[in-house]
């Protein structure tokens, strides 16, 4: 386990790679960098407005209230994992860039289970509630842009956390009626603020300021349905790793059970590189909903597709 105070999925990834190189007495192909001095703060101290929609001060939570709706454990959290195929993953990048704009995978991906999660609340009768999903960025090469060859392996080396959480905020009933490029645009324009060198360096002032209190990404702020999507695609999690006994034949991610947030990690495929691995943290009620209504994009991973 780890906690993203002091590390996140990319650190992680580093650290597990490492850990098979050396069990197999070879030198690890990245040798960590915990220099905090690239990430220092500006003398003075500077950001803009833009950082409070992304972060907010961590205020603990009161005694949760009683679900009276929840007697049939559907908002139970539970963990499933399901592969996507290339061929379903294309369709919907189709279908999201259908505005003229070309999305990526991964803000098609986005959009369909920001869409599909508020259908499923809608179906259970919370139409006109809000619905947040959050994308976490890596801010390494953002950071490193313009600085030459040497600030770029110091960043992409870097062990800790150099994460921003940028999100987007809509009623499940207007996502409900939106098309998937729209919903696509709107996902398009709350990632953009968070892919900029300036924004990282406002990040690393903003939180300089506030190192003694803990934040939270502003989609997790409050008790609406959020959900993080977070990308693992790039991570070597199964295609190079081998700890003495042969390749890894799967690798995902895990939230224990006790953790009430949302979560989803997209991961590459063991045995398609069309495809996509994805890993749930979700409530019954909308897994149960997905399973029902987007078999035929989640598909659960079996021993048969994984070839073993």
């Amino acid at each position: 386990m780890f906690d993203h105070r002091a590390a996140d999925g990319y650190s992680a990834n580093m650290f597990i790679s490492s850990w098979a190189d050396i069990a197999r007495a070879e030198t690890p192909s990245m040798l960590p960098s915990f220099q905090r001095s690239i990430l220092n703060p500006r003398c003075p101290t500077t950001y803009t407005s833009s950082i409070d929609d992304v972060f907010a001060l961590f205020e603990p939570p009161t005694k949760p209230d009683l679900d009276q709706n929840n007697n049939d454990g559907d908002n139970a959290l539970i963990n499933r994992v399901y592969y996507i195929e290339g061929e379903q993953l294309n369709k919907i990048q189709l279908l999201a860039s259908e505005n003229g704009s070309r999305r990526s995978k991964l803000e098609s991906f986005t959009s369909f289970l920001w869409k599909i999660v508020a259908l499923s609340m809608d179906d259970g009768g919370d139409r006109n509630k809000l619905c947040n999903v959050a994308l976490a960025v890596d801010g390494r090469s953002r950071l490193s842009e313009g600085d030459g060859e040497e600030k770029e392996k110091l960043m992409a080396s870097h062990f800790g956390n150099v994460l921003s959480m940028p999100s987007g905020s809509k009623i499940s009933q207007d996502l409900k009626e939106m098309s998937l490029s729209n919903i696509a645009t709107e996902v398009h324009e709350f990632l953009q603020t968070a892919t900029t060198k300036d924004h990282f360096l406002d990040l690393i002032d903003w939180v300089e300021e506030r190192r003694s209190k803990p934040l939270v990404a502003i989609a997790f702020a409050s008790k609406e349905t959020s959900v993080m999507i977070s990308s693992g695609t790039r991570f070597h999690i199964m295609d190079k790793m081998d700890f003495g006994w042969g390749k890894v034949v799967f690798g995902s991610c895990h939230v224990p059970s006790g953790r009430e947030d949302c979560y989803v990690m997209t991961l590459p495929s063991p045995t398609n590189n069309n495809d996509w691995i994805v890993y749930m943290h979700l409530p019954m009620k909308h897994m149960t909903y997905i399973e029902s209504h987007a078999s035929q994009m989640f598909k659960p991973l079996t021993s048969d597709y994984l070839k073993i």
